[in-house]
């Protein structure tokens, strides 16, 4: 230590004040090593300072063997770390900690003394911790509990003990004070729900934990007014409840409050939800200072909700779709089947497909089906060597899954009691792609070859009517049936974006 000081007459070496100065000095690096010690401290501890500087200061005094010993330790390595870590000046009043005397036989004893200590962070330019000045005092003489062999006078009992007695018992509550205030705030951090504090009319960030700071995207806002670090909140209503809760004492709660947030710098606004409180603050004499935020993200609740009456909604819709399907299948098939038993297998057949259908989209959780699978579900019973698939992957919306898979079954169905796979040589051709990409349009060929002689119907049946009904009502497309002498044709166009977006 070779600084000066310059005055108007006098020069002032620091290291020289330091080294001469009565009082005992120990400069501690951050990392809480020995980094200079004068002539008093190495008095009055009886080291040399050779052996103390460069060493870890609690490697180099550990109070000792004593069962005290870590408590001790652990005081003063605690005010050192608050001095460091905030930066500013910690004061222990009274504290034990024994060092070790040389006797005249040469052995090596530990004394039990009684210290007062000042902590002071000495800063650089920049404002960070470059040394800490450690400040001791030997107050032992104030406790004649700890001299028994020496002797004291009334007065050094009442005086001395009083005073020490005193300083340790406000050293102790304010010990205490210190634990309970770093478990709150611990607490505070720690808590699953996000909790702010905010002071003053402006409602300035005195302190926010981990849960508040990661539903505003980490952003830096201690010290800042809220209408500064959270701008995106204007015209929202929050600045004003908090207003209002500042100006009557009343608090505000929230529920399931849509919120627009920047959650990622320079990133789109996105909604939350919250649930949340704003609970005035009151100093001594009533008056409101600050407002307590606390509250409880629950989006992913709120979204949950939203999702399920949806589902909920559309399962009632497709319910009474179905229900009405079911309805005009029986009433159709009625109609078209005078005799009960075969009224019974042809209405039971068409059930069967329509729950094929509904099984086929549930393994998709109902979000559509591709049109290779629905065919293959309609035909599987016909075998795989009858049927020829030809065509792209196409994803179906669920709407235009249930009617392709009832006009499938119906064109199959037909083909099995009339058709191409009445008879064991026929075969159905199917082919399909996708035509127009700006909007969309499936086109599929349904071609049966190889069975018996085909001739037009006198009267439509229940089929083709359902089958017309699917093409042209349901799926707004276009169906040509040709009654071609090898075989039936079917030719379907239905617009696949016009029946999603409705």
């Amino acid at each position: 230590m070779n600084e000066t000081v310059k005055s108007s007459d006098l020069t002032v070496d620091l290291g020289a004040a330091f080294e001469a100065s009565p009082n005992p000095y120990v400069l501690i690096t951050p990392d809480l090593r020995i980094a200079e010690v004068n002539q008093a401290y190495m008095d009055v501890t009886g080291a040399k300072r050779s052996d103390m500087v460069g060493q870890p200061l609690f490697s180099t005094f550990d109070s000792g063997p004593g069962s005290d010993a870590p408590e001790n330790v652990r005081q003063v390595r605690a005010s050192l770390e608050k001095a460091r870590d905030t930066r500013q000046r910690d004061h222990l009043a009274v504290v034990r900690f024994s060092m070790p005397r040389a006797q005249p036989d040469g052995s090596e004893v530990f004394e039990e003394r009684l210290w007062s200590a000042t902590h002071t962070p000495i800063l650089n330019a920049e404002g960070e911790v470059v040394m800490l000045l450690q400040h001791t005092t030997d107050v032992t003489d104030l406790a004649p509990v700890i001299r028994p062999d020496e002797p004291t006078t009334a007065l050094d009992a009442i005086v001395g003990g009083s005073v020490l007695r005193r300083a340790q018992s406000v050293q102790e509550d304010n010990r205490r004070l210190e634990t309970e205030r770093n478990r709150l705030v611990e607490m505070f951090m720690q808590a699953p729900g996000f909790v702010a504090i905010l002071s003053g009319p402006d409602h300035r960030f005195q302190m926010h934990n981990d849960a508040y700071s990661q539903l505003i995207g980490h952003r830096d806002i201690a010290g800042k007014p809220v209408r500064q670090a959270l701008p995106e909140l204007e015209g929202q209503g929050f600045y004003e409840f908090l207003d209002s809760v500042f100006a009557t004492g009343e608090p505000y709660e929230g529920r399931e409050s849509a919120a627009q947030l920047q959650r990622k710098p320079d990133g789109l606004l996105e909604t939350v939800y919250l649930n949340f409180i704003y609970q005035p603050i009151r100093d001594d004499a009533g008056a409101v200072v600050g407002i307590f935020v606390q509250g409880h993200d629950i989006t992913e609740n709120v979204l949950a909700a939203q999702r399920q009456k949806l589902m909920i909604d559309e399962l009632n819709h497709r319910v009474k779709n179905t229900l009405a399907t079911v309805q005009s299948i029986a009433i159709q098939t009625a109609r078209s089947n005078t005799d009960p038993a075969s009224f019974a297998e042809t209405f039971q057949s068409r059930i069967m497909a329509l729950s094929h259908t509904h099984n086929l989209l549930t393994q998709s959780h109902w979000e559509g089906a591709d049109l290779r699978a629905i065919l293959e579900h309609e035909t599987e019973a016909y075998g795989p060597t009858r049927i020829s698939l030809n065509g792209p992957p196409v994803s179906l919306e669920p709407a235009v899954v249930l009617s392709l898979g009832m006009i499938f079954h119906e064109l199959a169905t037909n083909a099995a009691k009339y058709g191409a796979l009445h008879t064991p040589d026929g075969r159905i051709l199917i082919d399909w792609g996708l035509a127009d990409q700006r909007d969309r349009k499936l086109k599929l060929s349904w071609r049966e070859i190889g069975g018996p002689k085909v001739t037009a119907p006198e009267r439509r049946g229940f089929g083709s009517r359902l089958i017309e009904r699917n093409i042209r009502h349901d799926l707004a497309g276009e169906i040509d049936l040709v009654y071609a002498a090898d075989g039936l044709i079917a030719e379907l166009t239905v617009p696949l974006d016009r029946t999603a977006a409705q």
